[in-house]
């Protein structure tokens, strides 16, 4: 596989990937590239793991920053995001225990997420009747609106960033991540959140 002068203009912010030869040579993500130079360090080990983790790690780190862009136009952040798109898809109220959970998130983090979105309207708190510690969050009416406007341009925005796999391949990949997810979910599951 050659990259064209058109591919590198289409990269992301006009910067050069890792280990693209400009001259038509073979394309390299960065990941390859420290795989070879680990192989010249450690030429028995077996690298496999950092094929598979250390791409996870830099196509997550990228696309953090990619999908962010409209969620900023937008005033909220990723984890804001999600928070939001919890309470809109499981419906009603939920505790923010629940929406812990929901989100793979702190409680800490969700409370501080929680304060933010109450201040801009967009999430409600009902102190429970009968313990007054429990608190019931739910979209208002205004959340509702922005999560359901904002959802469909997010969501063209992640399907354009992934227009570049090939037919089927989307599919194939999210087959593959879901068997990994599965796995790790049941290895690590209580050790996250």
């Amino acid at each position: 596989m050659t990259v064209t002068r058109g591919a590198y203009d289409q990269s992301v912010g006009g910067v050069e990937p890792a280990g693209i030869d400009r001259k038509g040579g073979q394309v390299e993500d960065a990941v390859a590239v420290a795989l070879r130079q680990w192989r010249q360090v450690l030429p028995d080990a077996d690298l496999d793991a950092i094929a598979v983790i250390g791409r996870l790690n830099r196509c997550a780190a990228l696309l953090q920053q990619a999908t962010d862009a409209p969620l900023g136009r937008a005033g909220v952040n990723r984890a804001e995001y999600d928070l939001l798109c919890a309470l809109l898809r499981v419906g009603g109220e939920l505790t923010p225990g629940r929406l812990a959970r929901e989100t793979f998130a702190s409680g800490a983090a969700v409370t501080k997420r929680v304060r933010r979105l109450e201040q801009m309207g967009l999430v409600s708190r009902r102190v429970d009747e009968r313990d007054r510690r429990v608190a019931h969050l739910s979209l208002t009416e205004r959340g509702r609106e922005f999560v359901l406007e904002l959802v469909p341009e997010q969501l063209a925005y992640e399907n354009a960033l992934l227009a570049g796999l090939a037919p089927g391949r989307e599919r194939e990949l999210a087959g593959l991540l879901g068997e990994l997810l599965l796995m790790l979910e049941g290895r690590l599951g209580g050790l996250i959140g």
